[in-house]
């Protein structure tokens, strides 16, 4: 049997220029229509996020600016 390796804790954010943004919004959503796992690279670190992944959308708002959050989570396998 294959060794997963280990998973690191990992906080970042990537900036995108629209196109780019625009680009790989489309393919989440035929990914997620298509009931497809979606593979995406950020920061140089491959991510593959499955069909069934919980999706919800966050605002915060403070007192000089506000924030809208898309956020797919989902449980690791064991």
């Amino acid at each position: 049997m294959a060794k997963q390796r280990k998973k690191h804790k990992r906080d970042i954010e990537k900036n995108y220029p629209v196109d780019q943004f625009v680009k790989k919004l489309r393919r989440l959503a035929d990914c997620l229509e298509q009931g497809q796992k979606f593979r995406i690279q950020v920061a140089g670190e491959s991510i593959s996020i499955p069909a069934t992944v919980v999706i919800n959308i966050e605002h915060e708002r403070g007192a000089s600016a506000e924030e809208v959050e898309f956020q797919l989570r989902w449980l690791h396998k064991k």
